[in-house]
């Protein structure tokens, strides 16, 4: 028989707990939205069952196991004082972090291609290649991005390789710790002197204008949000859609950055160029690198150089196309076949004599997210890419 408890505040369901055909359903609301927030796990009757609500993230436990997570905001309307019978175990919990603690590598696991995560999915996919690894930054996706209202809630999370067949799993590089941040969307890594950044921008809620943020490594493995940096484009660009910072080195001296957005009065998407001489203050440059037929964002930018070209990805409707130049930031030519063939929004990192791409190909059904893929890629004397196999 199913069985449910409930929980009422102000002549409304604040708290409610579901059990039925061995599913346990918590439903937990907030003022941010009026829609709750749900958690769900497998049970059986004996099993121990708790759920933990922070400020930031809330967490549901069959016999000390994770199986369900949100990333709440707001203020929750769910008091333990409220009259209920919850049958489970609830603990309202501070935030504590303890990530100076965990160890370089979680855990290993081999073929990284068709690979997700227990429980979640691969979302937007970041390579990047240093000390002798090839690195993946991915978007952690619990709900095909329906997680935090629809917004997604994701986080960065981490795994390398040496080798291609064994991958090393690492402490999540950019978690959610706060209520305000509704989704950490996808940037890039860059290394410069003794330090790793990691760029990305933030959605802060409707209409609220995404600040461009990072965080902060000395070792590649735990990063550190950095309090002190942050800043928010041009009028010019349409702030809210801001997104997906590909930071590079140009021959120039400065540094660059390549942003996702759409241009306000021409109504046109883009990729608006930043440049900045220390990493720290950035300024518009003038002139997107790229402006789109319509108001299409060209997401995920990505940037390169190789076999003597200066190459330029970016992805419409998740497709990723490529174009190429024999000159820095201007003068791209985008072949008669110009898309990348690794699922969607895929990224590029240089390995040995290769590109190796990597995105995802989503889940069948879903809208978001999916499964890790790979595809590597050698340029032709005229610039076009053949791909092949990793």
């Amino acid at each position: 028989m199913p069985l449910r408890s409930v929980a009422e505040r102000g002549g409304e369901d604040s708290f409610v707990i579901e059990a039925s055909s061995g599913v346990l359903s918590v439903f937990v609301k907030y003022d941010a939205d009026p829609r709750p927030l749900v958690l769900r796990g497998s049970v059986a009757v004996g099993d121990t069952v708790e759920a933990i609500l922070m400020p930031h993230r809330i967490e549901l436990y069959v016999n000390s196991k994770l199986c369900d997570e949100e990333w709440p905001a707001g203020k929750c309307l769910f008091d333990p004082e409220d009259a209920f019978e919850p049958n489970i175990g609830i603990t309202f919990a501070e935030y504590e972090e303890k990530r100076e603690s965990q160890p370089d590598v979680l855990y290993t696991f081999e073929n990284a291609e068709g690979w997700r995560p227990e429980g979640t999915f691969v979302g937007d996919c970041m390579p990047y290649v240093k000390g002798g690894e090839y690195h993946v930054l991915y978007l952690k996706d619990r709900r095909h991005h329906y997680s935090k209202w629809g917004y997604g809630g994701h986080q960065w999370e981490h795994i390398s390789t040496k080798d291609f067949k064994i991958w090393s799993v690492h402490p999540t590089a950019v978690p959610i710790t706060d209520p305000t941040e509704w989704s950490i969307c996808t940037g890039s890594w860059f290394g410069y002197g003794e330090r790793e950044y990691l760029f990305y921008s933030i959605r802060r809620g409707h209409g609220v204008a995404s600040p461009i943020l990072r965080s902060v490594s000395t070792d590649g493995y735990h990063f550190e949000k950095d309090r002190d940096f942050g800043f928010v484009i041009s009028e010019r660009y349409n702030r809210v859609s801001a997104r997906d910072p590909k930071i590079l080195r140009g021959e120039d001296g400065l540094f660059h950055m390549l942003l996702t957005t759409n241009l306000v009065e021409e109504e046109r998407g883009c990729l608006a160029h930043y440049v900045s001489a220390d990493l720290d203050s950035w300024r518009d440059s003038g002139e997107p690198i790229y402006i789109a037929q319509d108001n299409t964002s060209p997401e995920c930018p990505d940037y390169f150089f190789f076999g003597g070209r200066y190459y330029l990805v970016y992805s419409l409707g998740g497709v990723a196309h490529y174009s190429f130049s024999d000159r820095p930031f201007d003068g791209f030519v985008e072949p008669e076949d110009s898309v990348i063939p690794c699922g969607v929004v895929p990224k590029c990192a240089i390995w040995g004599d290769r590109m190796i791409f990597t995105g995802f190909v989503k889940e069948e059904g879903a809208g978001y997210a999916g499964r890790m893929t790979f595809k590597a890629a050698t340029a032709r004397p005229d610039g076009t890419l053949v791909f092949e196999d990793v």
